[in-house]
């Protein structure tokens, strides 16, 4: 474990992780950094809180729309698998 700040919303988090997982932490909090600009300069919102409840939603959807992806890519991995097993079935049979 190491000790690390991160900087979201210009507040300073101190932070105790695993060295593995600094890099993609630190990258998480420069794309929410992103996102919070974005979100102030492209919508009239003026409560912090709201931009953050923003990002979170944005960060959300696309984590769901990756799982769903990932679902169906699953279902067609295990289809093709299963008729793939079927046909060499039929083969031995034969």
């Amino acid at each position: 474990m190491q000790k690390i700040k991160l900087t979201i919303a210009n507040r300073i988090y101190p932070l105790n992780v695993p060295s593995e997982q600094e890099e993609g932490l630190r990258t998480a909090s420069k794309k929410i950094d992103i996102m919070i600009k974005h979100f102030e300069e492209n919508y009239a919102v003026k409560d912090k809180q709201d931009v953050l409840a923003m990002c979170a939603l944005q960060l959300a959807t696309q984590s769901e729309q990756e799982n769903i992806s990932e679902e169906k890519v699953n279902e067609e991995v295990s289809k093709r698998l299963n008729d793939l097993n079927k046909s060499i079935q039929e083969a031995i049979d034969f």
